[in-house]
């Protein structure tokens, strides 16, 4: 029996959150050459209520769901017992199912995961990639919830070095997360491969805003909108979007889709301060990117201080796919600012940086030349540089390599 490639997430098909999505589209694009098994859990973030078959086989690749508890996410207890449940569920799978020569493609999230899965990976003679969409305990200090210093911190910081040092493969998303690595690797760069995330540039096309249907049926067909489109987590910046809504000025609207644990604080900030100029919507469905992502003049992705290198945003890519150019509100240094920068597709402002916010939007409210051309290169770069063939080639050579070892 051939040795085959084991892609282990809490995160897979029926989910559609942007982890299931990718890691989903990746088993399938590797298994068109290698023999692929999926081990995930039963349902926890969009999908979450539905129960999917425990084995199942989905376009070429054979999945396995295990057990574990399906608590609310935006709970931070739920969270964490959902972390340490299925951890141990996918690591017990894990162990049973791999054998000596395998590949393992393995998931930084939920955190105890990646750990189970590599010595799994030691005992069973396999190879193990991790792929890193989370760095820890940097995300922890971005997101408020742990001071550098902790102890918390402290452990997390030592674990993630041992874990980086001794997996065969780390898979990082971006040259600022490249970067951090490197530092948790004591500057070797060796076993480092960059495989960024990329645009559906098939399924998602530009289309008219003035005939778009979600613009519409919101009455906003005439308007300039601003559109935030995705998690509205801890560590996402929606106070400076929030501040710039009530100081720019003309006939600017915006257009928020999503949700996550800022949501709530969101809309109890809009409903306080009467803020008729701001629409929140809730998660549509993945099929529907081709119209939402299309129902805007410039789409802004925003961050808080602190998270270059801890996470790069794949919505990132389908903005890029639908041409719409890209406000990034994020770190200089960071995977996104340099994208927006380099290939000239929108502006970068400072988290926090609610006057040049102001400023900026006060501008190219007024100048539509500009978005149309900045959009045109956002999607020219989505539909050749991050189109997904590109990144599945860069996953099947990563592989080829493993097993081959």
């Amino acid at each position: 029996m051939p040795n085959r490639v084991f892609v282990v997430s809490e995160l897979y098909f029926p989910e559609e959150t942007s982890t299931g999505y990718l890691l989903t589209k990746t088993a399938e694009g590797i298994a068109a050459e290698i023999p692929v098994t999926a081990i995930c859990s039963q349902p926890t973030y969009s999908a979450r209520g539905t129960r999917a078959p425990a084995r199942e086989r989905r376009n070429g690749v054979d999945i396995e769901r295990c057990a574990g508890t399906t608590f609310d996410k935006n709970s931070l207890a739920g969270r964490a017992l959902n972390a340490v449940t299925i951890s141990l569920s996918l690591w017990w799978r894990v162990l049973m199912r791999i054998r000596r020569g395998d590949a393992v493609i393995v998931v930084t999230n939920p955190p105890f995961l990646p750990f189970g899965v590599l010595v799994a990976c030691r005992l069973r003679g396999a190879r193990c990639a991790l792929l890193v969409h989370d760095v820890y305990p940097e995300v922890l200090v971005a997101a408020g919830l742990s001071r550098s210093s902790s102890v918390v911190a402290r452990v997390a910081r030592l674990a993630t070095q041992w874990l980086y040092r001794h997996s065969d493969r780390v898979i990082v998303l971006g040259r600022d997360m490249e970067t951090l690595a490197q530092r948790k690797l004591d500057g070797d760069g060796s076993k480092i491969v960059v495989i960024p995330n990329w645009a559906d540039a098939e399924e998602i096309v530009p289309t008219p805003k003035a005939t778009n249907p979600l613009l519409g049926e919101l009455a906003l067909s005439g308007s300039f909108v601003v559109q935030y489109a995705g998690n509205m987590g801890r560590t996402h910046g929606l106070e400076t979007l929030f501040a710039a809504a009530q100081r720019v000025r003309g006939e600017v609207r915006w257009l928020f889709i999503g949700s996550g644990a800022k949501k709530a604080w969101l809309e109890k900030s809009i409903a306080r301060e009467g803020m008729t100029t701001m629409t929140v919507l809730g998660n549509r469905p993945r099929e529907d990117q081709p119209v939402f992502l299309a129902a805007c003049d410039v789409a802004v992705i925003s961050f808080v201080p602190g998270m270059a290198g801890v996470s790069v945003p794949s919505r990132m890519y389908n903005i890029m796919a639908a041409g719409k150019p890209i406000i990034a509100v994020a770190d200089e240094e960071s995977e996104l600012a340099r994208v927006v920068s380099e290939e000239r597709i929108g502006w970068v402002i400072r988290p926090g940086d609610v006057d040049g916010l102001v400023a900026l939007l006060d501008r190219i409210a007024g100048e539509p030349d500009l978005l149309r051309e900045y959009g045109a290169r956002a999607r020219a770069v989505a539909s050749t540089k991050y189109a997904r063939p590109v990144a599945i080639e860069r996953y099947l050579r990563l592989m080829r390599e493993l097993l081959a070892a």
